[in-house]
């Protein structure tokens, strides 16, 4: 059985360093093993498998991108907000490449409901109630919001704005007042 406390948090910690290094789908228990400078049976006091370590290496990305979203959105509102929150998510990628490949990793509903992503969710839906949106509409809203920014920053990523002017960051201002402009005229149900 795997345990916790600090020597697990090292182990999952330093497969996050990891992921940062050489992308979070390379993370196994024996590269992580040739890492640390270990046996590959060491690790497993630790973590059961291979998808034990990405769940707790996910569970660790999505707290630390929460702390960074709540700080960021501390004391802001509106506009201010949605920028804030998005630009903690944007720069959380690129500081992070391989947690923030961890924080999209599919978790079960227990380890789901148990992570830091439903502090992400609490955090957009507060975003959102400034823009007077019905609850259906916050689901819907949240949705884009998030395929927005993770596509934005997948393919800003991968190079995919490098080569034509304007400058990347200039796009990512524009979207953002957009989506601003979007989610202060939502369209009413029909």
């Amino acid at each position: 059985m795997a345990k916790a406390g600090p020597a697990a948090e090292r182990v999952v910690r330093a497969g996050a360093e990891l992921a940062d290094e050489i992308g979070f789908e390379q993370v196994t228990p024996s590269a992580l093993a040739r890492h640390l400078g270990v046996r590959t049976a060491s690790l497993y006091s630790h973590v059961k498998n291979a998808h034990d370590l990405k769940t707790k290496i996910a569970l660790l990305a999505l707290e630390e991108l929460a702390d960074r979203a709540s700080a960021a959105l501390a004391g802001r509102a509106g506009k201010d907000a949605l920028s804030a929150f998005a630009d903690a998510y944007r720069d959380y990628a690129f500081q992070h490449p391989g947690r923030f490949a961890a924080a999209q990793f599919r978790l079960d509903a227990d380890a789901a409901a148990a992570s830091a992503g439903v502090r992400h969710s609490q955090m957009m839906r507060a975003i959102l109630r400034g823009y007077d949106l019905t609850e259906t509409q916050q689901t819907h809203a949240v949705r884009l919001l998030g395929s927005v920014f993770s596509g934005y920053v997948g393919l800003e990523a991968a190079g995919g704005f490098s080569h034509s002017a304007p400058a990347s960051q200039e796009s990512w201002t524009e979207i953002l007042g957009a989506l601003d402009a979007l989610l202060r005229n939502w369209p009413s149900p029909a």
